[in-house]
């Protein structure tokens, strides 16, 4: 299984948006708060086209990469989830170290809320992706769908009508 920083992030996230997205079940397609952090995500930053680039290894898809500084840059609508935020970056961070490729550290940056943080990967974030991964596979393998939960962000996620339509009308 190609594990992706979207895998990491809804690991954090939710177990059930992990199973579903790596079952093919994606409504990421549908929801107005995604598109909107990708059209922030293309007009934030315009002259980075020219001086970054949009690098792909291992499945690992990141906004912008500097080479010449060595710094990955992942670009987000809101800091509501930022821990799901920096692991991903910290998943970027490790795939390109694995790939030998120069990573020193990676900016978080939320453009609507002109905040910006480094993010540097630890010697117990390497031990623990290994292990993380093989729940991130579990999970993902399982022949059932995680039980749905409540938290506060569900109302805000692409798969709320998915999970919770049709209860208590739809409030969860």
């Amino acid at each position: 299984m190609r594990i992706t920083g979207t895998h990491f992030s809804y690991y954090i996230i939710c177990h059930r948006k992990l199973w579903l997205f790596s079952n093919g079940i994606q409504m990421e397609h549908t929801s107005e708060l995604v598109e909107t952090g990708k059209l922030i995500h293309e007009t934030s930053y315009p002259a980075r086209n020219e001086r970054y680039e949009e690098v792909e290894i291992d499945g690992v898809k990141v906004d912008y990469y500097d080479a010449r500084r060595g710094i990955i840059h992942e670009i987000k609508k809101s800091d509501k989830l930022e821990d799901a935020h920096e692991l991903q970056l910290k998943y970027y961070l490790w795939v390109f170290e694995q790939n030998g490729i120069r990573a020193d550290f990676g900016i978080l940056e939320y453009p609507k809320l002109r905040k910006t943080s480094e993010v540097y990967l630890s010697n117990i974030d390497r031990e623990s992706f290994p292990d993380m991964m093989a729940d991130i596979e579990e999970i993902c393998r399982n022949e059932h769908c995680p039980e749905k939960e409540k938290m506060s962000i569900c109302k805000h996620c692409s798969y709320f009508d998915f999970c919770w339509i049709g209860e208590n009308d739809g409030e969860c």
